[in-house]
């Protein structure tokens, strides 16, 4: 076909049209944070031209033809990344997770997704690691691919499909034993089953693999281990093998010990984890996810009105976090959004401030921190070469962690996908 197209074009003396030339933009903010150092850049500016970054400083020159946008009053910075998401999910007090596995159907589950995805990008998440459907298959591919064809709005995802668990150690339970109950992840048991689900999650389109290492036996339990090590090692090298990173969820110290000995990347929740635990994490830099907003929506939703007595489950997970911290493991910015709405994933960041980390480490954590633990080399910070996925909040968000909140404008490869509804803006 094209070369009839070409030969009636040379027949009728005609020339294709060239291809227009990439759109430019300067943005002109109040201040840049670029995701590296912990202040923010007064009077710089950012240059864009097509899907990349070309240009960061101070006086920049817009070539002929650019639009300027000027943010008065604004912190530019890079897109932010959400570390553990799950789209497929939505709040706990809407439905239990029990039902939104069992008796939600696909489709419905699906349509609610891409709500949830378009949420997440207007919030300035720009990246997410989703990691696992929860019963919903590998529903999160063809999100992905929606996202990415532009057919419906949404953050760049990193999914881990169906993730995987050891056979008899998730849910839902506790029905008629013999019946084949459907499960919120893929059941795997032994070496060689391991391995062959990694593999077959990857050849499904997952960009990550997650595994649960620890989890309840039974109904009432408290968590143990599950994946035995040699398990948890031949799926961890299975995954690296395929150029996959691993995340594992564990909360226990010897699921935690495992997951380390066999070479994860990311450490999910780690609420039980001990000081030779963490400083284990620190020397392999092996980041850890402690999702402060997931316990602390669980215990909302149970009555907890945010005062004292802090239930037992938020005391832990914030005592982990600051041992973490204390001993120099990397910290992954990632709320387990899904169990409270997603649009709201500055709930993870309003809490790591809370918990007394330095806002600039917090959103360090949430741009250049994730994009190194998730190994993203074109995003995560504002310079030259990489993609143009930058937001920008009003106010100084250094110092606000309120900030977050007020993200005006939203730019993905270069595209902008909100921009305020101010007085004499269109």
């Amino acid at each position: 076909m094209k070369w009839a197209i070409a030969l009636a074009l040379l027949a009728t003396g005609a020339t294709a049209e060239p291809p227009a030339p990439p759109h430019t933009i300067l943005l002109r903010p109040a201040a840049v944070f670029d995701g590296v150092d912990p202040v923010a850049h007064a009077g710089w500016q950012v240059l864009v031209t097509g899907d990349r970054i070309v240009a960061v400083g101070p006086a920049l020159t817009a070539p002929a033809g650019a639009e300027t946008i000027d943010l008065p009053g604004e912190t530019l910075l890079p897109g932010l990344i959400e570390g553990h998401g799950h789209l497929f999910l939505h709040p706990y007090n809407e439905a239990s997770w029990d039902d939104q596995v069992l008796h939600e159907p696909l489709a419905l589950r699906t349509a609610r997704a891409t709500v949830s995805a378009r949420a997440t990008l207007l919030a300035g998440f720009t990246t997410e690691r989703d990691l696992g459907t929860e019963g919903a298959g590998y529903a999160d591919v063809g999100l992905r691919q929606a996202i990415a064809q532009g057919i419906v709005p949404g953050p760049r995802m990193l999914v881990a499909t169906r993730a995987i668990v050891a056979r008899g150690a998730y849910g839902p339970k506790g029905y008629e034993p013999g019946v084949d109950v459907p499960q919120g992840a893929e059941e795997a048991s032994g070496v060689d089953d391991v391995v062959r689900v990694v593999r077959s999650q990857i050849a499904a389109g997952a960009d990550v693999v997650k595994l649960y290492g620890d989890y309840r036996w039974g109904p009432g339990e408290p968590s143990r281990a599950t994946f035995s090590q040699a398990e948890m090692t031949a799926a961890v090298a299975a995954a690296h093998d395929a150029g996959r990173i691993v995340a594992v969820h564990t909360s226990t110290p010897e699921g935690m010990r495992r997951a380390i000995a066999a070479g994860a990347d990311t450490i999910e929740h780690g609420y039980g984890g001990t000081v030779e635990i963490f400083r284990a994490m620190a020397a392999r830099k092996i980041a850890l996810c402690p999702t402060l907003a997931a316990s602390d929506a669980v215990a909302r939703y149970r009555g907890w009105s945010g005062g004292d007595p802090v239930p037992a489950a938020v005391a832990e997970n914030r005592a982990a976090f600051a041992l973490a911290r204390s001993v120099g493991v990397p910290i992954c910015m990632g709320g387990d959004v899904g169990v409270f709405p997603h649009g709201e994933n500055a709930r993870e960041m309003e809490l790591m401030a809370q918990a007394g980390m330095p806002l600039a480490d917090v959103l360090r954590a949430a741009t250049a921190g994730n994009a190194a633990a998730f190994h993203l080399t074109d995003r995560g910070r504002v310079a030259a070469g990489l993609l143009a996925d930058l937001i920008a909040v009003r106010g100084d968000p250094l110092r606000d962690r309120t900030a977050l909140r007020r993200v005006d404008w939203v730019i993905k490869g270069g595209v902008v996908v909100q921009r305020p509804a101010l007085p004499g803006r269109p």
